[in-house]
């Protein structure tokens, strides 16, 4: 009996650890597609914010966050694509093309920021020509607050302080794109 009821807690620990916050997308994968590539800066792509899904989000959550950031652009402080915040703790899941304002695909309520291109909403990569391969990290936060408190002027590096002000947990996928 007591064999028993130690193999069922450490099964019960096992699919508790199995179980962590986790990011996916159906449309990503290891390169970006001229779908998510950005219409603009000699880029002709489509600029479509890609879908994305999330899971086991931790206790306690009561809104998410979604970034896209570029660490490799030449600017000395990397380069924000997209900001989408206030996210309601019942929604797992952004629609591709969400990130533009005007289709009105986002869920009600969520705000979307500024990007370092000056526009609220997605924008895509565009890599300068040669510079090699960039890598675009597209981040689900989970917060321990309903919402930020700030709205669409909110620069990147504003939103990104208060995320990480209230940050549970956070999770991550990995594109790359170059031209």
């Amino acid at each position: 009996m007591r064999s028993i009821l130690i193999l069922l807690f450490v099964l019960t620990t096992v699919i508790a650890k199995s179980q962590t916050f986790t990011l996916k997308s159906d449309e990503l994968s290891g390169q970006a597609t001229k779908q998510q590539v950005f219409n603009g800066f000699g880029c002709t792509g489509d600029n479509v914010s890609p879908q994305l899904s999330w899971a086991n989000a931790p206790e306690g959550t009561k809104s998410f966050a979604v970034t896209i950031y570029d660490k490799d652009a030449p600017t000395g402080s990397g380069w924000w694509h997209w900001v989408i915040f206030d996210i309601d703790k019942d929604i797992n899941k952004l629609l591709s093309g969400a990130g533009d304002p005007a289709k009105d695909l986002a869920p009600k309520g969520v705000i979307q920021s500024l990007s370092d291109f000056g526009m609220t909403g997605y924008g895509g990569p565009c890599p300068p020509p040669n510079h090699g391969p960039h890598q675009y990290t597209v981040t689900i936060y989970a917060l321990k607050v309903e919402k930020l408190g700030l709205d669409s002027n909110a620069n990147p590096a504003l939103v990104g302080y208060y995320l990480n002000q209230n940050v549970i947990d956070k999770a991550s996928i990995v594109f790359y794109y170059k031209r």
